[in-house]
């Protein structure tokens, strides 16, 4: 819509009856109404309002957090970064290698973050805010609050967990860490922060003692099987490019195997990063494609990574797992 003027008032009204009087004011402020009008027409112009009421135009692919306690919008494909970003077209960024980003910290309780060898022990953290207090409103994203990661330095134990928060902002899930060596436990949370949402990707290091025995990456594949399944992926991931991924799920006698949504999603993809255990998660489009799950994947730049992909069948949750190298 064109900007208009808006019209200039009467002439002032000569001095005569009251009814005389009565036709100027009304008339004064019919014209300081349209001025009024549309001073704020040009103020929402050059704030951006596109009449949703929320002051920003309408991007659904910007945010998909929602108020505290809702489920967030995580229909589009998208990837979760450093500093938190859901974007629709990751970047160079990962997330994981900090203890502190967006001005939240990952703080075990106590400082414990050591671990015996096999046998179950309980992870305690807060996540706090930047004066110290523990975050205690998080946003519901793919039906979690909070997802937390946890993965040997060498890529050869990975586990997706979801801990249990108390009032008072701990978070829990008991730890069975198997072997010996240096761990990477990664939180994906999105926390309500001075009424804002902030998603976040933070990462601490959490040790199993005893005599560490690296395990070397499996060479690059595209197939895999875990379980009774066979699962394969077409396609050639890219640094700092989106291509897409197609993952298909067989039953290792050759039959058709029927996925079923798990966490919100048809399936999850988390890629970490061989050396530093750099981390992207990434969830699919929202519909199969020929029965195939399609996520779209930007590895973060050149390496070697390992791909572990969760899906479900029956009710029961299986990982997928392939080592890639993006040149």
């Amino acid at each position: 819509m064109p900007d208009q003027q808006a019209p200039a008032p009467p002439p002032a009204a000569q001095a005569g009856t009251p009814g005389d009087r009565d036709t100027f004011r009304l008339a004064a402020f019919g014209a300081l109404l349209v001025v009024v009008l549309f001073a704020g027409y040009g103020i929402g112009r050059l704030t951006g309002s596109s009449g949703n009421g929320s002051g920003a135009a309408s991007d659904p692919a910007a945010s998909t957090a929602q108020h505290p306690g809702m489920t967030g919008n995580e229909n589009a494909p998208h990837t979760h970064t450093v500093g938190g970003a859901a974007t629709a077209n990751p970047g160079e960024a990962v997330g994981g290698l900090a203890v502190t980003a967006s001005g939240l910290t990952l703080a075990p309780e106590q400082g414990i973050t050591t671990f015996p060898a096999g046998v179950a022990k309980p992870f305690r953290f807060r996540i706090n805010g930047s004066g110290g207090a523990p975050v205690t409103t998080y946003a519901t994203v793919h039906a979690k609050p909070l997802h937390l990661v946890v993965v040997r330095r060498d890529l050869s134990v990975y586990q997706h967990l979801h801990p249990t928060m108390a009032p008072d902002g701990i978070w829990t899930v008991d730890l069975v860490l198997p072997d010996p060596g240096s761990y990477r436990a990664i939180a994906d949370f999105t926390a309500a922060v001075g009424g804002n949402q902030v998603p976040t990707t933070l990462g601490v290091d959490l040790t199993v003692p005893g005599d560490y025995r690296p395990v070397p990456l499996p060479a690059p594949a595209t197939s895999a099987t875990t379980d009774r399944f066979t699962v394969t992926y077409e396609g050639t991931p890219q640094a700092g490019v989106a291509e897409p991924l197609l993952m298909s799920v067989t039953s290792v006698d050759g039959g058709p195997v029927t996925l079923e949504p798990y966490l919100g999603a048809y399936g999850h993809l988390v890629v970490l990063r061989d050396g530093d255990v750099g981390y992207v998660h990434v969830h699919p489009e929202a519909q199969l494609i020929d029965g195939k799950v399609k996520f779209w994947l930007a590895a973060p730049g050149p390496g070697r990574y390992r791909m572990f992909f969760d899906f479900q069948v029956a009710g029961a949750v299986h990982t997928a797992a392939w080592s890639v190298t993006v040149s």
